[in-house]
C-alpha cells in the first residue's frame, strides 16, 4: 500500500521516510537489487487492500488486527492513502497520506507520504512505495523498499488461500527476503 499503503501506512509514508533517514543502513553489497514488477497499472491497483502479512515496524506498532489500505485515484495523478486498523484496546486508528508514481505512467515505484501537504517539498517525508509482486489479477501484492527494510503482503480479500501465501513466499524468499520475519495479520471475516 502506497501510495503508502497501510501498510502500509501512515504507516507506509512513515516506513518510507524511516527507510530513508536510516542511510547507515543499506542493502547488503552481497544480496542483488530488490527487483519490481515489470509495470503498475495504477487504475487496477486503486481499492481496498488487506494487510495479511508484514515486517514489524514502529509506526504501525499500535495496531493489532484488521490493518487495511484503501487507495483512491486524485485527479492530479496522485493517489490518496487511507489506512486502518484495530489496536489491541478495539479502537480503531487511521492515518490520510498521498502517493505519487515515479517515472512513467507504468512504473511500478511509487512514494508516499502522511506528512502534512505543507511539508511535501522535504525528500525525508516521501518513503518508497514498490510494487514487488503482483498477481495478473490484482488480488495479491507485496511491497517493500529498496533497502528490504519493510514488507507488506496484501489481498483485496481478508483471507488468503495458503497455497497462493506460501507460493508468494517462496518469491519473496528468490528476491532474498527473510520471510521468517513476517507477522501474519489478524483480519477479521467481514469489515464494514
Amino acid at each position: 500500500m502506497a501510495l503508502k499503503h497501510l501498510g502500509i501506512v501512515a504507516w507506509l509514508a512513515l516506513s518510507a521516510l524511516l527507510s530513508q533517514h536510516a542511510s547507515a543502513q543499506t542493502t547488503p553489497a552481497s544480496l542483488p537489487a530488490v527487483t519490481t514488477i515489470g509495470s503498475l497499472d495504477v487504475a487496477r491497483y486503486m481499492g481496498t487492500w488487506y494487510e495479511i502479512a508484514k515486517f514489524p515496524n514502529r509506526f504501525q506498532a499500535k495496531c493489532a488486527a484488521n490493518t487495511r489500505a484503501q487507495y483512491l485515484a486524485q485527479t492530479d495523478g496522485s493517489v490518496q492513502v487511507l489506512n486502518s486498523c484495530t489496536t489491541a484496546e478495539g479502537s480503531s486508528t487511521t492515518a490520510l497520506g498521498r502517493a505519487q508514481q515515479i517515472g512513467g505512467t507504468h512504473s511500478p515505484k511509487l512514494q508516499v507520504r502522511f506528512a502534512p501537504e505543507w511539508l511535501s517539498w522535504l525528500p525525508l517525508v516521501w518513503g518508497d512505495y514498490w510494487v514487488i509482486d503482483l498477481d495478473a489479477n490484482y488480488q495479491l501484492a507485496a511491497v517493500s523498499d529498496a533497502k528490504r527494510e519493510y514488507l507488506w503482503v496484501l489481498s483485496r480479500t481478508p483471507q488468503l488461500n495458503s497455497q497462493a501465501y506460501e507460493a508468494l513466499l517462496e518469491r519473496l524468499k528468490a528476491q532474498h527476503f527473510d520471510v521468517q520475519k513476517l507477522d501474519r495479520t489478524p483480519q477479521a471475516s467481514v469489515q464494514r
